[in-house]
């Protein structure tokens, strides 16, 4: 296995461990901003509360989008991230 590929390895397990971090904070963070603002947490799948239809099509609409973009946005800047690691600082000053 080259370093290139074991590099490409690597940060895929760092973007997918960036990208499962960034969306447990935002639900978490969505959960607290979502109990200020209602009083009670947002509904879940498994709740036998009595939620309205519109409360938990808002709640899975606005978690859905927050924690999709969240995850391409970890994504994506560990992707930047790695490929700066792996291109290395430029040690030739004459170029």
């Amino acid at each position: 296995m080259t370093d290139k590929q074991t590099n490409s390895i690597v940060a895929k397990i760092i973007g997918a461990g960036a990208a499962f971090l960034a969306a447990l904070v935002v639900q978490k963070v969505l959960a607290l901003a979502w109990k200020a603002k209602t009083g009670h947490k947002p509904p879940a799948a498994d709740d036998q509360g009595d939620a309205g239809l519109a409360e938990v099509v808002a709640a899975a609409a606005i978690t859905g989008a927050l924690v999709a973009m969240s995850r391409v946005l970890a994504t994506r800047g560990t992707a930047r991230f790695t490929a700066q690691v792996d291109d290395g600082p430029d040690l030739n000053p004459m170029d």
